[in-house]
């Protein structure tokens, strides 16, 4: 049976959709998985810069509203900031909810200081996500 997660942060513009590009790779046919946001805006270039390095490809990904997951059930809601924890609504049927307090990659810094972190999220992201796979 197919496991729903959904990964949610403020903007749905770079952890959230990191974490859904990684979850697709590595979670395979067995998980559908979606991401979204508080405040969705667009995919950052970093972002997709960050992961197009390791060969995942995320550049046709878009920025989602939590409010389009509204009313659906998921066995599995991440969220990948504190914003996003704090606001995140409730999920009827969602019986695990997680929270990985990411910082912000964009928040700080030249271009070469946000890629680095962009690489430093990516890096703890396939971390979390190989552990999570591990444990079900």
């Amino acid at each position: 049976m197919t496991k729903r997660v959904l990964i949610l942060c403020t903007g749905n513009s770079a952890r959230s959709q990191m974490a859904e590009g990684f979850f697709r790779k590595l979670g395979g046919a067995d998980y559908e998985v979606h991401s979204a946001g508080i405040y969705p805006s667009t995919v950052n270039p970093l972002a997709i810069e960050a992961m197009r390095e390791i060969g995942i490809d995320i550049s046709g990904h878009r920025s989602k509203s939590v409010d389009e997951f509204a009313g659906q059930s998921f066995d599995t809601v991440i969220t990948v900031c504190d914003f996003a924890a704090e606001h995140c609504p409730i999920f009827p049927g969602s019986p695990q909810r997680m929270h990985w307090n990411l910082p912000d990659p964009a928040a700080v810094g030249s271009h070469d200081q946000k890629l680095a972190g962009f690489r430093s999220i990516r890096d703890e992201l396939a971390s979390l996500i190989r552990k999570f796979l591990a444990k079900q």
